[in-house]
């Protein structure tokens, strides 16, 4: 069972790190640590669903973490 959650969260985790780099906006460097000034305040379409994606799989993966610990 130990074994299902630990493959189960690598898998989540590379989803995840997938996910939050195609986020990723701007042309320098600054852009993937939060430079560049720039602010968006509406995300439309394929956008919004890649955020919320991301918000699942971050949230699944801390499950994923804890139910890890427990059992």
């Amino acid at each position: 069972m130990k074994n299902y959650l630990l493959i189960s969260q690598i898998v989540i985790s590379v989803f995840l790190i997938l996910a939050i780099l195609l986020q990723k906006r701007g042309q320098a460097l600054g852009g993937a640590f939060g430079g560049g000034g720039e602010f968006y305040l509406a995300r439309r379409g394929l956008e919004k669903k890649l955020f919320f994606a991301t918000i699942f799989l971050g949230i699944l993966f801390i499950a994923l973490a804890l139910a890890g610990l427990i059992l």
